[in-house]
């Protein structure tokens, strides 16, 4: 990761309007992990990663700073729900398949940068296979797989060949190289090849037993080498075949091992776990039923992100370098209420701030991918041109805001309700109206969304 603080909170400056507090404790926890990279081997087991956790209410830019974080990092990145979890005995997940989901993201990461290293060879014996494909080999032999052992390799040896097969050899050679360069010029991708599919059946196991992933994936691994191969006849286009012998050549090439070793080092040392929802694992002062399983949850927690080692189908994985950033709305309990151990576990605090009327404009006209922007953009596909006044957006944050603070204050998703309303006559009528401009002022506004506002009754279960 080479993207400075400054510029991983620019960019998350790009799609998140605010929250700068934020956007900089997480800019340099992520930049501490390149730094750690850099430092001798005897410092780099000393530095542990300083986790982090956001406090604030729903819709204020949690989960999407983090979800930007993950296409920013190129590092193993997984956002899971601490409501998933239960402690063992109660039915539900474990905490430890947290660690498997992110090694299994790292997997994906490593896998994909080897498939680019192989990808030149991959493409050239896909084209080889292609060539056969529509040019079958004269001879028997050379019909059989390329990995099949030839006990005769001097067959082909042209000191052994009569006259009339080693013309026929020739002639054939010829056609292979022309058909190559056709395929290499792009000339024959209509053209229909037949491929043979191996898949196996593999039976689910145990249906999801609370405590038994690791137990669940071993069978599963075993079935997978034992269960029997079901071919299937493919008729695909040159351009369709070409996808898929390029992938299954690619994967002939890697070497899974290292891949697995690599996918694990990855997670070790560059991973981040983002748990969401952290507030909804706090237990009340009476504890019985889900109660007890919430505080055995946090239980849980404490040694995964101290640093434990987790098995993986892969091998076992340390935590002690993992990065945790966890976020909770905590409106009717506070961090203060965790165990005062897991609290230790998350040294840095920072709490987000509710949006004001100003925000919601911003939000509305500054993002990348902002509402207004999305909303023009689904128009368009019907020929029907939106715009967006400044008077018109600024009525909307101001409802936005009017509404989060009569009723639950839901943050920027508030948006989407209004929004959805205020457009739904049009978005409905639009294949109707091509050619249409639709200017989407203060009075649209009003038009639309003043009486659901007035009535308290009919906001509470409309917007």
């Amino acid at each position: 990761m080479e993207l400075t603080p400054r510029q991983i909170a620019a960019e998350l400056d790009k799609h998140i309007v605010g929250q700068n507090d934020a956007k900089r404790s997480v800019a340099i926890a992520v930049r501490n992990r390149w730094r750690r990279q850099q430092v001798d081997e005897t410092m780099k087991k000393e530095i542990s990663p300083k986790n982090i956790m956001m406090i604030g209410p729903t819709g204020i830019g949690k989960t999407e700073i983090a979800r930007r974080l993950a296409a920013l990092t190129g590092a193993p990145f997984i956002k899971i729900e601490a409501t998933k979890y239960t402690e063992v005995g109660y039915y539900g997940r474990d905490v430890e398949s947290m660690v498997r989901e992110l090694v299994e993201n790292a997997l994906g990461i490593v896998r994909s940068a080897e498939r680019e290293k192989v990808k030149e060879e991959a493409q050239k014996r896909a084209n080889d296979r292609l060539v056969d494909m529509l040019l079958p080999p004269p001879s028997s032999k050379m019909q059989r797989p390329p990995d099949e052992d030839d006990e005769n390799e001097d067959d082909d040896d042209p000191e052994n060949l009569s006259d009339t097969e080693l013309v026929r050899k020739i002639r054939h050679d010829r056609n292979r190289e022309k058909i190559r360069k056709m395929l290499e010029a792009g000339q024959m991708e209509e053209r229909t090849v037949s491929i043979v599919t191996e898949t196996r059946t593999v039976p689910m196991i145990m249906g999801n037993m609370p405590g038994m992933e690791s137990m669940e994936l071993d069978f599963q691994e075993i079935f997978e080498k034992i269960a029997p191969k079901s071919r299937t006849k493919r008729e695909l286009t040159v351009k369709e075949a070409r996808e898929f012998l390029v992938e299954q050549e690619s994967d002939r090439l890697l070497n899974k091992e290292k891949i697995q070793s690599s996918a694990i080092e990855l997670a070790e040392n560059l991973g981040i776990i983002f748990i969401d929802e952290i507030d909804k694992i706090v237990a009340s002062e009476k504890q019985h039923g889900a109660d007890v399983s919430r505080q055995g949850v946090q239980r849980d927690l404490l040694p995964i992100v101290e640093g434990t080692t987790v098995q993986t189908k892969y091998g076992y994985v340390k935590t002690d370098h993992v990065l945790f950033i966890a976020a909770g709305a905590f409106h009717r309990s506070s961090p203060s209420d965790l165990m005062p151990e897991l609290q230790g576990r998350f040294p840095i605090r920072v709490e987000l701030k509710d949006l004001t009327k100003e925000d919601f404009v911003r939000i509305l006209t500054e993002p990348d991918g902002s509402l207004t922007k999305q909303y023009y953009a689904l128009m368009r596909t019907e020929q029907v041109e939106l715009q967006f006044e400044l008077d018109g957006i600024d009525t909307l944050a101001g409802y936005a805001f009017s509404i989060n603070q009569k009723m639950q204050n839901i943050g920027a998703r508030r948006l989407y309700t209004i929004m959805e309303r205020l457009l739904e006559e049009l978005s409905f009528d639009a294949p109707d109206r091509p050619g249409e401009k639709v200017v989407i002022n203060a009075e649209y506004v009003r038009e639309r969304i003043d009486e659901l506002c007035k009535d308290e009754d009919l906001s509470k279960f409309i917007l």
